[in-house]
């Protein structure tokens, strides 16, 4: 049977609020209650299970006459079909919160909060700027498992369509890592971008320069130790050539990951998310032994001359080389891994898997199973001073001679 409808828009507006709530029937068990405050709610009465329940329609305002009709007609039909309006209003927000719990971006924003406080924050920095620029306008209202490789393919194509290529290869580790960890918390069966391997173009690989022949290597070690700018910069410098970590290791070092007693330094390797040891000569530890007085009360070896409670800025140590003279053609902060690596096997003869893994390099054994954090330590200890040593006898000018490593 159809309504018969007894309110108008007309007569809503002009129902005045009164000392009590009161009701202004529309028919087919809606009403419109009228609050003291002057607020009008849509309500619809009805009973289930021999029971008289109440169903909110929505506000009046937000929801109009003809809206609550809709909404009364919907929650009748349910009633026909034997299902409480009530009951099943509560299955579909809780489906709607699943659904958004399980979306791309939450469980992505999930993942981040845990995995970002062991990042470097310059690094944690670009990879929330890269998922909210150009993955989660795509796919981040979608619920997770429904991303197909196709789907991801194309938003990671549109990265790529603007022709920056490594980071469009960096959006889909990026969305692969954190499909994995859907997988790991049980919100999807399969990572979308392992289909997706070679869909990509290649991106040429680009290297940084670097000094690799002893020529080359004397003069620019004797340069750095030349230099005259602050200690922090100037200590940072030194020790660069030393330990050869990525440059944002470096200028993030925290005294808390250093044992100048052990001569050891261990911290967690952001690109690959593991432990990472960097044995220190007695070079290196003499260098952080003189800024310890200087730097120790805070978190970072070499903190911002601007705010003491963050890192020096990543152009720190390239404006010392440029200060020095030597170009960007020349040499880089990223530089002195490349000239560690060359100069370790080619003129000093190091094993190279000893020097991979002081690259945190991921290196595998026979079986193909990734070697520990602490794999050769010792091995590697003497290599490091072998190393410093080696870089003293080029800044003095002493004679060298190349020789294979026993």
């Amino acid at each position: 049977m159809a309504a018969t409808n007894k309110l108008t828009d007309r007569a809503i507006i002009n129902a005045k609020p009164k000392a009590k709530p009161y009701k202004l029937s529309d028919g087919e068990g809606m009403y419109l209650e009228v609050a003291p405050n002057g607020g009008k709610l849509w309500r619809i009465k009805y009973r289930f299970g021999g029971k008289e329940k109440r169903l909110s329609l929505g506000v009046y305002g937000d929801v109009t006459l003809t809206m609550a009709r809709e909404r009364r007609t919907a929650a009748r039909t349910l009633l026909a079909q034997g299902i409480d309006p009530s009951t099943q209003r509560k299955a579909d927000k809780a489906a709607e919160a699943t659904k958004h719990a399980n979306s791309f971006q939450a469980v992505a924003t999930e993942w981040f909060a845990k995995k970002s406080p062991a990042w470097a924050p310059s690094h944690a920095d670009r990879l929330l700027r890269r998922l909210e620029r150009d993955i989660f306008p795509v796919i981040g209202a979608m619920p997770i498992s429904d991303i197909t490789p196709p789907i991801l393919l194309e938003a990671i194509r549109k990265i790529e369509a603007r022709g920056v290529g490594e980071t469009a290869h960096r959006a889909m580790r990026d969305c692969s890592q954190i499909c994995r960890y859907a997988i790991a918390t049980g919100r999807l069966s399969s990572d979308p971008a392992r289909d997706l391997r070679g869909a990509l173009s290649s991106v040429k690989a680009v290297h940084f320069p670097a000094v690799t022949e002893p020529r080359q290597a004397a003069p620019l070690i004797r340069a750095i130790y030349g230099y005259e700018g602050s200690l922090i910069v100037r200590s940072a410098l030194r020790l660069a050539p030393l330990v050869f970590v990525r440059p944002g290791e470096l200028r993030t070092a925290k005294w808390a990951d250093i044992d100048l007693e052990a001569a050891e330094w261990r911290f967690l390797v952001t690109k690959t998310d593991t432990q990472h040891v960097v044995p220190l000569a007695t070079q290196a530890v003499e260098i952080l032994r003189a800024i310890k007085p200087v730097t120790g009360d805070g978190q970072y070896v070499f903190p911002s001359a601007r705010a003491g409670n963050r890192p020096m800025s990543d152009n720190a140590i390239l404006v010392a080389l440029r200060t020095l003279g030597i170009g960007k053609e020349v040499m880089t902060g990223h530089g002195f891994r490349a000239m560690a690596r060359t100069m370790l096997d080619e003129i000093l003869g190091e094993r190279p898997d000893l020097i991979e893994h002081q690259l945190a390099h991921a290196v595998r054994d026979a079986n193909g199973r990734a070697y520990n954090r602490t794999a050769h330590l010792s091995e590697r200890r003497r290599m490091m001073q072998r190393w410093a040593d080696y870089l003293d006898s080029l800044r003095t000018g002493a004679d060298v001679i190349a020789f294979r490593a026993a």
